[in-house]
């Protein structure tokens, strides 16, 4: 029997969506040397396309990216066998992130396709109830194929009375909420934050500090730093290339390193990770080290591992950072997994 944190769980594109997974499927993982051995599909289920678990329960979470989206809940077993808790409509087409509030008491989606935040209350055991919200965005950004109207695509809670953020591609825009926890609404924090036009924020990330966060700019590969302040403005510092390489790159995930140091940027198109170092100014480039495919949709930091997955190139592969240099290394041979868009440890 493994212990928990020796478990990962791998989320991906089924035929409903255009690609071949068949569900999520489980990992087990060495965590002396990083490797990932499989343990197959462990729930069938259309489009599981980000994962999320629960702060103190054994529960899974998971998008099913649909026209008419869902969210589904699994209870975890000891060998990362899940049982189904049920599932709920997200009220909007293709949601593509969620995540759970600190406390545990909420469930926040973000549905692409729709352009809305979801909001689902957690019972004691982490099952969702009936939607408690739903907060649709308006607009449209420079991009006339991209940009045609919102497009929310990430929810970051926050804590110790920061506000949520949904960043929001469509529109270049950062949404900032707060939680009401017994009504389960969110209620805006005026104005929004906008990003330059065409710049498609996809996906941010808070440093440790609590004081600074991180976004990628999907439509002109860039990366956006913001001070956070103790009142839960948003202050661009400024802005840096997400990659150097040649061709169209396009940043997806995007992650702060555990003792705050580095920042990690996956391009898509060009296949790498970018490698910063962090300090008081903006962040300063170390190194862009290849994955092996092109298309790294997401990757997630774990002790001293980093887990990419391709979604193109059908695997996850693991890598060892470096703790000097914060460098990712390979390590053995890549996981094949069919369209993988999220890897969970």
């Amino acid at each position: 029997m493994a212990a928990p944190g020796e478990i990962v769980h791998i989320g991906g594109y089924t035929a409903a969506s255009g690609g071949r997974a068949t569900g999520i499927a489980a990992a087990r993982r060495d965590p002396d040397t990083g490797e990932l051995t499989s343990l197959g599909t462990v729930a069938v289920t259309a489009s599981p396309s980000f994962l999320a678990r629960h702060p103190t329960r054994p529960v899974l979470y998971a998008v099913n990216e649909l026209p008419e989206g869902q969210v589904s809940a699994w209870r975890v077993g000891a060998d990362g066998d899940l049982s189904a808790l049920g599932s709920r409509p997200t009220g909007g087409a293709e949601p593509c992130h969620l995540a759970v509030a600190p406390d545990g008491g909420h469930l926040l989606v973000a549905n692409y396709g729709g352009g809305s935040v979801a909001v689902f209350p957690l019972d004691v055991d982490g099952v969702p109830g009936e939607r408690t919200d739903l907060v649709e965005h308006r607009g449209h950004g420079a991009d006339p194929e991209r940009q045609e109207r919102a497009h929310a695509h990430m929810v970051s809670p926050g804590t110790g009375g920061q506000p949520l953020l949904a960043v929001d591609l469509g529109t270049d825009s950062i949404y900032r909420y707060d939680l009401e926890v017994t009504s389960g609404r969110l209620v805006p924090r005026a104005p929004r934050v906008r990003t330059a036009p065409g710049v498609g924020p996809r996906h941010l990330a808070r440093h440790p500090d609590g004081r600074r966060c991180y976004v990628t700019g999907e439509l002109d590969g860039s990366v956006l730093v913001y001070e956070l302040t103790v009142d839960g403005a948003l202050r661009q510092q400024g802005r840096v290339g997400a990659s150097d390489r040649a061709g169209h790159v396009q940043p997806s995930e995007l992650a702060v390193g555990p003792d705050g140091r580095f920042l990690y940027v996956a391009n898509r198109g060009v296949g790498t990770v970018t490698v910063f170092a962090v300090g008081a100014d903006l962040p300063e480039l170390v190194d862009e080290v290849e994955t092996g495919g092109e298309w790294p949709r997401h990757f997630a930091l774990t002790g001293e591992h980093l887990y990419v997955a391709d979604e193109r190139a059908d695997m996850v592969r693991a890598f060892r950072l470096d703790r000097a240099t914060g460098v990712p290394l390979p390590v053995g041979e890549p996981l094949t997994f069919a369209s993988p868009t999220c890897v969970l440890p």
